[in-house]
C-alpha cells in the first residue's frame, strides 16, 4: 500500500521499518519538528525522522503537508498530537495502540498497565478518529505482564507484537475491512508526572514496587532526591518512611531498596549507598508523609 506514517518517538521507529521492509511504499513521514536539547543548544530530529531520512522518506512536521502525497492509508504510531477531522476526512488512517481498548486511552497506556497491577494488556490496530482513542478495532493481540516486568521491556514487546499484527491488518485480501466497536468501560492514561512516581510510604508495599518498574521513582532523602531504580516489596514492620538497613516501612510491610541513584551521582546497590550515608536509627524517608 501507499502509505503516510505519523509517528514521534523510538518505540515507532521498528514500524516504520517494519512497514518499508514489507514492501509497502511509505510516501511521507510526519513527526515533531525538531527541538534544541542540551546545554549548547543542539537541534535534534526525533527518533522517526532521524529514520525516514535514513530510509530516503519525505518528512514533514504538518499532518496537512502530508494530505496531498497519493497515500492511501495514514498508520499513526504514537504520534503525540489529535488529528484534526478534516484531516480525516481526507485520509483514512489507523493507529496502532498499546493497550486493550477501551482500557488506558491516551498518552501513557504502557505505563498506566504497569502501575495499575494489571496482569495483562495488548496492542490494537484500530480507527483514528476525532476522539481519544475511541474508534473501532480492526484487530488484537494479548500480552500477559510479567509481575516484575519494566514499562521499557513491555513497550518493546508490545512494539514487536504490534508490527505483526498491523502487517496482517495491511495484507488482508480487499482491504483492511471495517472495524469492530470498542466494548466496555474506558479508562483513561494520563501523561506520568513526577508527582505520580513518588514514593508515599503511607502507600501499601506491593503498589510502590510498581513505581521503579515504570522509571524514575523518587523520594527525599536528607532533602536531596534519592531516584529508587529497582525495589521490591517484602514483609516488615516498620513505621511508614523509616529506614532499617535497605528496607524502608511502608503502611503494610516494607519496600526493599535494590538499586537506587543519589542526587547528581550514579546508579548504585542499595547496600553500597546505605553504608556510605550511614542513617541513623529511625532515619526516614520522603517529606510529609505517613
Amino acid at each position: 500500500m501507499r502509505l503516510a506514517f505519523l509517528g514521534t518517538p523510538d518505540a515507532a521507529v521498528p514500524v516504520l521499518r517494519a512497514l518499508v521492509g514489507g514492501g509497502h511504499d511509505v510516501v511521507v513521514v510526519v513527526t515533531r519538528a525538531d527541538k534544541r536539547r542540551g546545554r549548547g543548544g543542539e537541534v535534534a530530529p526525533s527518533p522517526v525522522k532521524q529514520a525516514a531520512v535514513e530510509l530516503a522518506i519525505p518528512v514533514v512536521h504538518r499532518v496537512d503537508e502530508a494530505l496531498d502525497r497519493g497515500a492511501e492509508l495514514g498508520v499513526v504510531v504514537a504520534f503525540g498530537q489529535l488529528i484534526k477531522p478534516d484531516a480525516l476526512a481526507r485520509l483514512q488512517m489507523v493507529n496502532l495502540h498499546f493497550s486493550l481498548l477501551p482500557r488506558w486511552r491516551g498518552a501513557a497506556p504502557v505505563e498506566r498497565a504497569v502501575l495499575a497491577g494489571d496482569s495483562e494488556t495488548g496492542v490494537c490496530v484500530m480507527a483514528v478518529e476525532e476522539g481519544l482513542d475511541t474508534g473501532g478495532i480492526y484487530a488484537v493481540a494479548r500480552l500477559a505482564i510479567a509481575p516484575t516486568e519494566t514499562a521499557a521491556n513491555l513497550r518493546q514487546r508490545l512494539v514487536t507484537a504490534g508490527v505483526d499484527l498491523l502487517l496482517d491488518v495491511l495484507a488482508r485480501p480487499g482491504g483492511i475491512g471495517e472495524p469492530a466497536p470498542q466494548v466496555g468501560e474506558p479508562s483513561y492514561a494520563a501523561k506520568i508526572t513526577p508527582a505520580d512516581l513518588e514514593l508515599l510510604w503511607s502507600r501499601p508495599a506491593v503498589e510502590l514496587a510498581r513505581l521503579p518498574r515504570v522509571g524514575r521513582a523518587w523520594t527525599i532523602f536528607r532533602g536531596r532526591r534519592l531516584l529508587v531504580l529497582e525495589a521490591r516489596a517484602v514483609v516488615a514492620s516498620l513505621r511508614p518512611g523509616v529506614l532499617d538497613g535497605v528496607v524502608v516501612g511502608t503502611v503494610d510491610g516494607g519496600l526493599e531498596l535494590v538499586t537506587v541513584q543519589p542526587e547528581g551521582k550514579a546508579p548504585v546497590d542499595a547496600a553500597a549507598w546505605r553504608n556510605g550515608a550511614r542513617p541513623s536509627i529511625g532515619e526516614r524517608l520522603g517529606v510529609g508523609d505517613g
